[in-house]
């Protein structure tokens, strides 16, 4: 919190909700101030009537209770709110997503009349991802008619509570509003609602978790220049903290700016730090080459082509998620077309080179000494434990997923970005959420050298299993196996590799035998009898010579019986250049 702003503790709420649901009217109706960014100011938002970009406003309220000891009173006498106007239609989610990466609460706001519709769905899901608390607003109270207005809101109070059960935001409060009576061409009358409102949002206000330490991350929604005094950057301090005369870096362009002045809504101050709202002011800048961005101290924030990113996937997206598809993946406040490789931390891997302890820790570093198996599509966990139930006999599940995710464009972004990834192709008019997953980053890749770097230090690997016959015994200790591998194979690779027999032997690859893909096969403990009377080409022990019709009757006995398969189960590590084979 920057000292010298006015003695006000600053909260950032996301109004998030389906287009048309009156977000803009209701950000209008609760703000005192509004900054350069807000109430729909775009050209293209007047004339289409909807919100396109990100609006800022705020308003200022006494200090909670419940939040006087733990910020002071002295240090702060009231908390301001600032309200981040998202836009709700269905194409323009990536500003969504943007948005809700710089709040604390998220206000949800809802039709009264319509209820949850697609938009509504997909805010709740970014909610989810990014926010720790919600309320829910019950937008247009005015048109439900008076005599059952309170039994229509309850009625719909239940049935929202209904859909929020399963989320982090069960039990939730709502409250009923009417932000602009008469809807937006209506002459100004007094709103519904807003003094049971504001004491909502100050009851569910906390201190969210901010410190002034590290490097500084700003993150600009608005760009324009002031005749006089140069170009402002108005946006949301993520992290760390800046005063007047430092210097800044615009990191996807390299270039380096001195702080002339900062603004917190229209109040000149010293400083910021993470969570402010402000517009910070620097010379000899062209606003047009920076609508929207990062800036940060120098050096603090990395341009990357790939990244290993920590992933879940999204209960409500329905389509599928596959190693080597493209989707949109939003890193920072960028959304550039991306290809993601799945791989995943499972038990036995973990445990398997004694790292079991830390399975469930969240860190936000990638472990590289670790094993991981390769995942033809991110799975979901959460459902597929609920539908194993009891079942013994169920697929293994991974402790933890991955993705390894190559873009198309690089992207700036701070370490730890929150990642989404969505298939923002889809129809808007179809009824179905499009954000597949989400995550965090742990390891950035700057370039094609880097990536020739870290990849091979990336165990991941997939199971192969070969399958072959054995065609005779050489002696009670050795088989000669075939079909294993193709004439053209370079056996020397898998050479001394183990295999089993089905019939229980096991064994090892001594080398190669003639010229067609044969092998040789040590069997140290010895064949079984059966095993070695039925390929070693002799009879059993007894009377006499074998004659025609006994080895006639021997081969036919054979040929009824399933050949014994010689099974060779190896992990080969999909980024090793040396394409090794590991067996455990």
């Amino acid at each position: 919190m920057a000292a010298s702003s006015g003695c006000t503790f600053n909260f950032n709420v996301g109004v998030l909700g389906h287009v048309d649901s009156g977000k803009t009217s209701l950000s209008k109706a609760l703000s005192t101030v509004a900054s350069t960014a807000s109430f729909d100011k775009n050209p293209q938002s007047k004339e289409r009537g909807i919100t396109l970009d990100l609006g800022f406003s705020s308003f200022c309220v006494d200090l909670p209770d419940h939040l006087t000891d733990e910020i002071g009173s002295s240090d702060s006498s009231q908390i301001q709110y600032t309200l981040v106007d998202c836009p709700g239609h269905a194409s323009l989610i990536k500003t969504i997503i943007g948005g809700a990466q710089i709040i604390d609460l998220m206000m949800l706001v809802v039709d009264v009349t319509k209820g949850m519709q697609t938009q509504t769905a997909e805010c709740l899901v970014i909610g989810e991802i990014a926010c720790q608390k919600m309320v829910v607003v019950l937008n247009k109270l005015d048109l439900l008619p008076v005599a059952k207005r309170d039994a229509m809101v309850e009625k719909m109070k239940k049935k929202m509570l209904k859909t929020f059960e399963a989320t982090k935001f069960a039990n939730c409060p709502m409250v009923a509003v009417a932000a602009k009576p008469g809807g937006p061409e209506a002459p100004d009358t007094e709103a519904l609602g807003l003094t049971e409102l504001i004491d909502t949002l100050k009851a569910n206000t906390y201190v969210p978790q901010r410190s002034s330490t590290g490097p500084f991350i700003f993150s600009v929604d608005h760009c324009f220049s002031i005749r006089g005094q140069g170009t402002v950057m108005t946006g949301t301090a993520l992290m760390g903290s800046i005063a007047l005369n430092d210097t800044i870096e615009i990191p996807s362009m390299k270039v380096t700016k001195k702080v002339k002045s900062i603004q917190m809504f229209k109040r000149p101050i010293n400083q910021i730090s993470q969570g402010d709202r402000a517009g910070v002011c620097v010379t000899q800048f062209d606003p047009k080459l920076l609508e929207r961005g990062l800036v940060c101290s120098p050096g603090a924030l990395p341009t990357i082509s790939a990244a290993v990113v920590a992933v879940e996937r999204i209960s409500y997206y329905k389509g599928a998620i596959n190693s080597k598809a493209k989707f949109h993946i939003t890193t920072g406040h960028d959304t550039v077309m991306g290809r993601v490789s799945f791989f995943g931390l499972y038990g036995d891997t973990a445990t398997a080179d004694g790292a079991g302890e830390s399975l469930h820790s969240t860190s936000n570093s990638f472990d590289f000494s670790r094993e991981y198996v390769y995942q033809d599509e991110l799975k979901n966990v959460k459902i597929m434990k609920k539908d194993a139930g009891a079942e013994a006999d169920v697929e293994p599940l991974p402790v933890k997923q991955f993705a390894l995710i190559e873009y198309e464009k690089p992207v700036t972004c701070p370490r730890n970005s929150l990642v989404i990834g969505s298939k923002l192709d889809t129809d808007i008019h179809t009824n179905m959420c499009r954000i597949a997953f989400h995550g965090h980053l742990l390891e950035g890749i700057t370039d094609d050298a880097e990536m020739q770097t870290v990849l091979p230090k990336l165990k991941v690997f997939k199971v192969k299993v070969r399958e072959g016959q054995v065609e005779r015994c050489q002696d009670e200790y050795s088989v000669i196996g075939k079909n294993l591998f193709k004439k053209e194979t370079n056996l020397q690779a898998f050479v001394n590799l183990k295999v089993t027999l089905s019939s229980g032997e096991k064994g090892h690859i001594e080398g190669g035998f003639g010229q067609s893909g044969k092998v040789k096969i040590r069997i140290p403990e010895g064949l079984q009898p059966s095993t070695f009377q039925r390929y070693s080409g002799t009879k059993k022990k007894g009377k006499g010579k074998q004659t025609a019709e006994d080895s006639s009757n021997q081969n036919e006995g054979d040929s009824d019986q399933e050949p014994i398969k010689i099974l060779l189960t190896f992990k080969r590590f999909i980024y090793d250049p040396e394409k090794k084979m590991k067996q455990t």
